[in-house]
């Protein structure tokens, strides 16, 4: 039933003509540009939802993909495009940066990119949170978009689902006497993309709200969004792992790229950042006592006045700055500045970076020198001495 209703929908709607007599001479600009505004939509929507896995068909240059690969909570990014030349260069700009090794996620994130149809099954797409449609609709012709919502709705059958596409009526605003795009097979008014929103909600068990981004300039009337969009919103539990996994499967899509980034859950990665991190606050410390202590001796003092401890700064709160200052102080030993752990584990990034002490003592045992019963890390205050004056210098 629902093959002749979106058939006999469709061909209507893919000859709907739209009245060009009075278009104005005149051009629109978005602020920010209407594709921002698109991505800002879907990004609030990963802000509110939390999706673990995220899918965006049509993913084009991947640029969605950049924009939400820094959600914390995602932890799979998948990109679906049929033209792989669009999809092929993509890789250097989704991989991790020297800075996501240093500062790691919390949770892994893997991306996979693959060459294939929206309207082809694949397993691998199956168990989503969050599958988005991004002027993909529009591109599809009757027959593809007969089978779209089969395998997209039915098959894939997401938590949620967004399909954003033009907005026919907002056309006449623009100079230009035809479709947006070339490639386009229609444009549909609020009502045509409302009608077929709803029909496919009812069928499989969806919810749907429809809003838009790209608000039309004063005096232009009700013509609506530029870009409407439906979310649609799965009726019922979400399917489970078992379910899923019972599943016949179903490859369709060739991979194209897979990229891994460094979290926290990777031992190495973890150790990685956490010596990097420790290394760090134990120059900071050094650095700062050392040159305390040449103030002092240019001042001919007798003792040093202050712990040697590194003003906080607008970085911490004052929580955290109460639990540092609870915590071992810093001391010295002839030239040999010891930093306890316990100091170490109240900084913050640190805290963050393992779970207890004895964790960080395991961690960094074979990349810093520690004290003979491992409470603290040790380094040559004359060395550090040295590297700072030089430092002066450079």
């Amino acid at each position: 039933m629902i093959s002749n209703i979106l058939f006999l929908f469709v061909n209507f709607q893919c000859n709907t003509m739209i009245d060009r007599s009075q278009i104005p001479n005149k051009t629109i600009q978005f602020i920010p540009p209407l594709y921002i505004q698109r991505y800002n939509f879907v990004k609030d929507l990963v802000d509110q939802g939390k999706p673990k896995k995220v899918a965006d068909l049509g993913c084009g240059d991947a640029s969605l993909i950049e924009t939400l690969k820094c959600h914390s909570c995602i932890e799979l990014l998948v990109g679906v495009d049929i033209n792989k030349n669009k999809i092929g260069p993509q890789r250097f700009k989704l991989s991790p940066c020297c800075g996501e090794y240093l500062s790691p996620r919390d949770q892994n994130l893997s991306i996979i990119l693959y060459h294939g149809s929206a309207v082809e099954r694949d397993s691998r797409l199956l168990g989503f949170d969050l599958i988005t449609c991004i002027e993909l609709i529009e591109h599809l012709n009757p027959r593809d978009l007969d089978m779209f919502p089969r395998v997209v709705f039915g098959y894939m059958s997401p938590a949620m689902i967004v399909i954003s596409t033009p907005n026919s009526e907002f056309n006449p605003l623009f100079p230009t006497v035809t479709l947006r795009d070339s490639d386009h097979k229609f444009e549909w008014n609020r009502s045509q993309f409302q009608t077929w929103a709803l029909g496919v909600a009812s069928y499989f068990s969806y919810s749907v709200e429809f809003t838009g981004v790209g608000e039309p300039p004063a005096g232009a009337g009700n013509v609506g969004y530029c870009t409407q969009i439906g979310v649609f919103r799965k009726i019922g539990e979400k399917a489970t792992e078992s379910s899923i996994a019972g599943q016949r499967d179903e490859y369709a899509y060739e991979i194209v790229h897979v990229i891994s980034y460094p979290s926290l859950q990777q031992k190495e990665v973890r150790k990685f950042a956490l010596v990097n991190e420790v290394t760090r606050q134990v120059q900071c410390l050094s650095h700062c006592y050392a040159r305390n202590l040449r103030r002092l001796q240019d001042d001919e003092c007798d003792k040093l006045k202050d712990t040697g401890i590194v003003s906080f700064g607008p970085v911490f709160t004052e929580l955290e700055k109460a639990k540092i200052e609870k915590s071992p102080k810093p001391y010295c030993f002839g030239n040999k500045f010891y930093v306890p752990l316990e100091r170490l584990f109240a900084y913050p990034k640190v805290n963050r970076l393992c779970d207890d002490v004895d964790m960080m003592r395991v961690l960094i045992a074979d990349a810093v020198k520690l004290n003979k019963d491992g409470s603290a890390v040790k380094v040559d205050l004359y060395e550090m001495d040295l590297y700072d004056q030089n430092d002066r210098w450079t």
